[in-house]
């Protein structure tokens, strides 16, 4: 089972997008209080993160650390660069770094939801998971937090890790309660309900997961098991030959000959 927290898969695009938006807060923040940095005031340390969230996204660590070690360089209070760095830190392995940079973004603001999020992921990864769970709950105190639905599906993620479905299951539902389409959660849900043998459910949420992305190794060799317990050889037969055709050299591939 391959279990992915969403932290730095979405947040190159999403920081980016928000840097588009962003507007400056007045001075006083009377208005909105401590909400986090989504809404933040321009850093001078926001150029050196976007381009480490760039590079980032390109697998480029050498120069995503440069970039992130530059915005706390130029900004050290402020916690996306912190948070940036956090992000690179965990990308190249170094656990022990990563952890001191998530928690200094957060004590630099404790409702920073981003921050937290991935915290989690991170905690979550090395098998904390309460730890991890209380770190998303927590983003999701923050009103402004834009993608509450991420943070609700990475708790789900880690519950599914910890072996708890149940509370998986509530999560994910959780997740798509605020964004319907949204795909990671659908093959959540496709995985937890085929573990629990409900493989009707399990061929309706892979349905809508393919509306709205791409198909995985995983979620075919899901849809594949899926459809020969319905005894649907077609389906199964689809599902087989798109993950041979999209994905050959896959372990999900080789499993195919384990049930034909």
């Amino acid at each position: 089972m391959k279990l992915r927290v969403v932290t730095t898969v979405l947040f190159a695009g999403l920081w980016l997008a928000a840097c588009q938006q962003q507007t400056v807060r007045p001075d006083s923040d009377a208005q909105t209080g401590e909400l986090g940095s989504p809404l933040a005031a321009r850093s001078p340390a926001d150029i050196y993160i976007e381009l480490s969230a760039a590079y980032l996204k390109e697998r480029r660590l050498d120069e995503a650390f440069k970039n992130a070690q530059k915005a706390v360089l130029v900004d050290g209070s402020s916690s996306n660069a912190h948070y940036m760095l956090a992000l690179v830190q965990q990308s190249l392995g170094q656990n022990a770094a990563a952890d001191a940079a998530f928690r200094k973004s957060i004590e630099l603001d404790r409702r920073n939801p981003n921050a937290l999020n991935a915290y989690g992921g991170f905690l979550c990864g090395l098998g904390k998971f309460e730890s991890a769970d209380q770190q998303f709950r927590q983003a999701l105190t923050n009103p402004l937090y834009a993608t509450p639905w991420v943070s609700l599906h990475n708790a789900g993620a880690c519950h599914e890790r910890a072996g708890d479905a149940t509370a998986a299951e509530a999560d994910y539902r959780a997740a798509l309660q605020i964004n319907p389409r949204f795909g990671a959660s659908l093959l959540g849900m496709a995985r937890v309900s085929f573990a629990s043998g409900s493989y009707l459910s399990t061929r309706a949420y892979l349905q809508r997961y393919a509306e709205v992305a791409e198909h995985t190794a995983e979620s075919l060799w899901l849809g594949v098991r899926t459809e020969n317990q319905l005894g649907d050889s077609d389906q199964m037969a689809t599902y087989s030959l798109k993950l041979r055709a999209r994905f050959p050299d896959s372990d999900e591939a080789k499993y195919l000959q384990s049930i034909e």
